[in-house]
C-alpha cells in the first residue's frame, strides 16, 4: 500500500494547499480518502482525475466535501469529450440523507452508503469503519490488505473504542487539530497529547499527524505527540509517499 497525503490542513487550506486528504493506492487502484478544499487541484500532480477508482468521504463538512462537485464535473467533461467512464462510486455514511444524494450525479459518480458495522471491498482494501464523536456523524476508517493495515481517525474527539479500531496498526493518520491548551475545550478534536496516546495504546507502529490547526506553530502539536508516542511521529507531508510493505 502507498498513502500520499494531499492536504493537512483543518478548516480551510492556507495559499495554494489543501485540507486534510489522502490518496491510497495498491495494485493499481486508487482511492481518494475525502475531498475537500484545494484536494482536486493537489491530487492532480500525482494522477489524472480520470484515473481514479473510487472516493470515501469520512462526514460532510465542507473541508471534506468542498471538491466533490468539482470532481463530479471532471467526470461529466470527460464524457462530453468522449471518453466515458464507468460511474465513480463515492462512499458515503446516509446519517445525513440530502448530502448523500448529492454523491450521486449524472451517472458519473454513484454513492454509495457505508456506516460504523460495514465491511466493505473497495478494489483490493478490506475496509471498516468506525464512528467517531464528532459535531456530525463522521467516521474513522481502516484499509487493510492482508495483515497490512491504515487507519485514519477522520475528524474526532478521543474515544476509547478508537484504541481498539487502530490496533497494531501499520500507520495510524491522526487528526490533531488542537494545541495543548484547547485540549477538552473544543469539541471534536484531539490534541497532539491525544493522538500520540491513541497510537501508544494502540501498538501503532508509525503515527503521521494531520487535520493541523492554521494558526500558532504547529511543531508544537508535533512535539506533544511524540511526547506520549514512543514510537516514529511526524507532521503528514503533501506528497510524501508513505509505503506500508506487504
Amino acid at each position: 500500500m502507498k498513502i500520499i497525503p494531499l492536504g493537512i490542513w483543518g478548516g480551510y487550506p492556507k495559499a495554494n494547499s489543501a485540507t486534510s486528504s489522502f490518496l491510497i493506492e495498491h495494485e493499481g487502484f486508487h482511492c481518494l480518502i475525502d475531498c475537500g478544499s484545494g484536494v482536486l487541484s493537489s491530487l492532480q500532480n500525482y494522477l489524472p482525475l480520470e484515473k481514479l477508482d473510487a472516493v470515501v468521504i469520512s462526514h460532510y463538512h465542507a473541508d471534506h466535501i468542498a471538491d466533490v462537485g468539482s470532481l463530479q464535473y471532471s467526470r461529466l467533461i470527460q464524457y462530453y469529450l468522449g471518453k466515458p467512464a464507468p460511474a465513480l462510486p463515492i462512499y458515503g455514511h446516509r446519517q445525513d440523507e440530502e448530502n448523500f444524494a448529492k454523491l450521486s450525479y449524472k451517472e458519473q459518480t454513484v454513492g454509495v452508503g457505508i456506516s460504523e458495522d460495514d465491511v466493505v471491498q473497495i478494489g483490493p482494501f478490506e475496509v471498516s469503519f468506525c464512528q467517531t464523536i464528532h459535531p456530525v456523524y463522521c467516521l474513522a476508517m481502516k484499509f487493510k490488505v492482508n495483515d497490512r493495515s491504515v487507519v485514519l481517525t477522520a475528524d474526532t474527539e478521543w474515544r476509547d473504542e478508537l484504541v481498539d479500531f487502530a490496533r497494531g496498526a501499520d500507520l495510524l493518520i491522526s487528526e490533531a487539530n488542537l494545541y495543548e491548551e484547547h485540549v477538552g475545550k473544543a469539541p471534536g478534536h484531539m490534541g497532539g497529547s491525544e493522538a500520540g496516546r491513541l497510537a501508544e495504546l494502540a501498538g501503532a507502529k508509525q503515527l503521521v499527524l494531520t487535520h493541523l490547526p492554521l494558526h500558532g506553530n504547529i511543531n508544537e502539536i508535533l512535539a506533544a505527540a511524540a511526547s506520549t508516542f514512543n514510537g516514529p511521529v511526524e507532521l503528514a507531508e503533501v506528497g510524501k509517499s508513505y509505503t506500508i510493505s506487504p
